[in-house]
Order: structure tokens, then sequence, then C-alpha cells
């Protein structure tokens, strides 16, 4: 735990980035682990409590990622760590593909209950989100007997195979890993910028009236897999009808609608999952990231009839650990009693505020979000993306010790723990404007002063 006794504010930078230990530490991690990491910044963590995060030389960080939207309940909650102490001391492992133990039903019964969709359900526990994509891709052609998937430019499913073969975030992430699992269909995802104006011709429209007429008939598609709001792909809130549109087209053609709320699930957004802000019940929800607020857990929940599939058809070693489970229903109480109503007042206040950021900065575009799943654009002085002020941003941001990340093309992301106050969040928006004028994003409006030189 952190030293309460040390009375610093946070964030506290005390020696220069990375500091002298983690220097060391980096050196020696670099030698044994794979490159393929991709490391943000220096950043060589101790412990965290909260919204804050020490590293190996005494700095504090004011955390705006949450380890990328897992630490739900922020970083070593009490409580969270007390169900993990209790259930650690009883077991540890005794997989439940082969044997019953309480935490795993508990959960599984919970998570029937707190999913979108009045009608009976059934779970299956993994150990990521990757692990969820690729059961539901599973279920999906097991149940329907079809071959296609269809998912979304712009989407991050994972990065395991099948995962990948749905993913089109970014082309690094596949090259040269093909040939992928064939059957994957990709379609652009809804208009997000621009006010969310709906386009002359929407995504089901594109699916029905050109997809299912020139390349796949839908009675060979299984499913559509989407994110409620794309989280890779730059924290995009579609438009009120997009996912309606897609339940309508999936109800039509009795199509799977599946949705990814690896991200956006389990109160980030104010809700349960983000699916529910527009009021649609999918078939199949996948689940990951924050539900045990940092152990690894993921779930996929399906309407009960859906999961048809029978013993051995699917299955693993740990998933749905009893120590991840008692985290996970700690959790859940958690956010039931209160985090999912401080995601919602905290991110109002966050897009407000950021909406007053963007009129000050013509650096700063296009602020969209749900609860604390907001992010925001860094744009060139002709309008484009700009990703290497995006970059600049978070680096800055970095060495006052405030930990953000990037997205999408030129996206900040801002994802704090659901544990986040008002005064952390004024904080975070007093660095981002300081390192905005310290990169030279001068206020609009803000006339050039030009001192003259007098004529002796």
């Amino acid at each position: 735990m952190l030293d309460v006794n040390r009375q610093f504010r946070v964030p506290s930078i005390r020696t220069e980035l990375p500091g002298p230990k983690a220097r060391r530490m980096i050196e020696r991690d670099e030698q044994v682990t794979s490159p393929s990491y991709t490391r943000v910044y220096p950043l060589v963590v101790a412990r965290g409590e909260g919204a804050t995060i020490e590293d190996v030389d005494g700095n504090l960080f004011l955390d705006f990622n949450a380890g990328i939207a897992v630490c739900s309940t922020g970083h070593c909650h009490p409580r969270v760590v007390e169900a993990i102490n209790r259930q650690a001391a009883n077991l540890l492992h005794m997989s439940g593909t082969d044997f019953y133990y309480p935490t795993h039903f508990e959960l599984a019964e919970k998570l029937t209950q707190i999913m979108p969709g009045k009608f009976a359900k059934r779970v299956f526990l993994t150990n990521s989100g990757t692990e969820s994509v690729e059961a539901a891709f599973k279920l999906a052609r097991y149940h329907t007997k079809r071959q296609n998937i269809i998912a979304f430019y712009g989407a991050f499913h994972g990065r395991t195979m099948g995962a990948l073969s749905l993913t089109a975030s970014k082309v690094t992430q596949r090259r040269g890993f093909g040939p992928f699992v064939p059957g994957v269909i990709h379609v652009p995802y809804a208009e997000c910028r621009g006010g969310n104006h709906k386009p002359a011709v929407s995504t089901s429209e594109t699916i029905e009236k050109i997809l299912f007429r020139k390349e796949v008939a839908p009675d060979e598609v299984a499913a559509i897999f989407v994110e409620p709001i794309q989280g890779e792909g730059g924290y995009l809130v579609p438009p009120p009808e997009f996912h309606r549109e897609l339940r309508k087209l999936c109800d039509r053609h009795g199509i799977l609608l599946v949705a990814d709320e690896i991200q956006s699930g389990m109160g980030r957004t104010g809700k349960m999952c983000a699916i529910e802000h527009w009021g649609v019940d999918p078939d199949i929800v996948c689940l990951a990231k924050g539900i045990a607020s940092g152990l690894p857990l993921g779930a996929i929940v399906a309407r009960a009839e859906l999961m048809d599939w029978p013993p051995g058809a699917h299955a693993n070693t740990f998933g749905g650990n009893p120590v991840a489970c008692a985290a996970a229903l700690e959790t859940i109480a958690l956010l039931e009693e209160g985090l999912m109503e401080n995601a919602t007042r905290q991110g109002n206040f966050l897009l407000t505020e950021l909406g007053k950021l963007k009129r000050k900065y013509p650096a700063v575009a296009e602020v969209r979000g749900k609860g604390l799943m907001i992010g925001f654009d860094m744009v060139a002085a002709d309008g484009s993306p700009a990703p290497e002020q995006a970059e600049r941003l978070v680096q800055a941001c970095y060495l006052k010790g405030l930990l953000l990340l990037r997205c999408g093309e030129s996206a900040i992301r801002l994802c704090p723990p659901l544990v986040v106050t008002q005064e952390h969040c004024e904080t975070a928006l007093a660095i981002m404007a300081e390192c905005l004028e310290e990169m030279g994003n001068k206020p609009a409006g803000r006339a050039k002063t030009r001192v003259s030189k007098s004529k002796s």
C-alpha cells in the first residue's frame, strides 16, 4: 500500500523520469522480454492505490488509464483485496471445466442477472477478453451452423487467431500473421463524427443492400461482432440508430448480434453494459477487463437456448479461477453500490470541461464518450488528424505525473478507475491544459503580441 504518511499531492514527481531505479529495471527487462510489447512510456510500477500509481523511485502518478480500463474499482480496493485473500486461503484452483465450486456458479448466476435482456442466459468463463471473443466466435458458428462473421473496420477484438481475424484496428497487429480464419468480412463502422449526423447510407443499409447482394448471402452469416463504443478504434460513440438498426437486421436474417463489451462494459459508461444506452439486447455479450478489478477473468453471456454445445465442445483449464471469481463478485457489488453512478457523474463533468478545452484550443477536437470512457482527437491547423501531437501530449502529461493512453489515429482516451473524484478530474484537466500550452497550442482568439523597437 502507498505510505499514507507521505503528505504529497498527487501527482508528485520527485526524480527525473525515468528515475535511477526505473532505468536499471528497464535495462534488465529489455534483455529478456519480447520486443512485441508496446511500452508507452518508461513507467516502472511499484504499487497502486485507488487512482494513484507509485513507481519504483517513489514518484506518484494520477492514473487515467486504469491498466487499459481494467482496474475498475481502482488499484487494490481493500474490499477486493480482502475477497481475494479470503478465497486464496481456502482454494486457489480446481478447474471449473471438470469440477464444481461456489464462486464459479455464484458469479455465473450474478452475470445472468445483470446482463441486458429479460430472458434466460448461460455463462462460460474465460481468462481474458480475447478468449471471450474466441468462445463467442465458436459458439456462433456451432449454434447457427453458418460459417461467415461480420465485423467492423476500426474494431479490436483480440490477438489470438480467431479474435485477430475479427480485428481491423491497425495493420501492425495483423502484419505477418496470415492467413486468417476464413469467413470474416469487415464493413465500415458507424459515422461517428460531425455531430452524429445520419449519413446518406447507414451501416445496416450497406450490409443489406451491398454486402448481402454482392458478397455473401445473409443465411450464411452466423453473427455480427460489434463494440458498442469502439475502443482501440478511437473511443467512437455511434449515433443513436446504429445498434438498433443492427438488431433489426440480425432479427430479419437469423443472425446473432454479439456485443464486445470487453472495454466498454462492467460499469465504465455508467451502465453495466454500454449497449444498454441504446436499449438493445445482444444475443451474446463478451466481457473481461474491468470484471475482476485486475485479476485475469472474462466471460461470455448468451441466451440460454444458444449455448447448446455439448460437454467437451469448449472448455479451458483456468477460466473461472476461484480467486478471480471472488474478485469479480466483490467488483460487481462495488459497481452496484455506487461506482457506476460515480462514472456517470465524473464522466459528465469531464465531458463538460473537455468541451471548454476544445473551444479554447483548436488542436483539440471531437470530444466524445459516455461515463468514464471518453476520447478526444488531436488535429492539425487544417483539421486533419495529428498523431504526433497526440503522442507529444501523452508524453508531456506523463512527465507531469498524469498517465494517459492514445487510441485511434490521433485520439486521447480517458478511462480512469471508477473511483476517480472530481478533484482528480480537475487535476488531470489542468495538466492537459498546461501541456497543450507548453506544446505551443495557443488558445483560440489569442492575438500574437509583437514587440516593436523604437527608432532612436
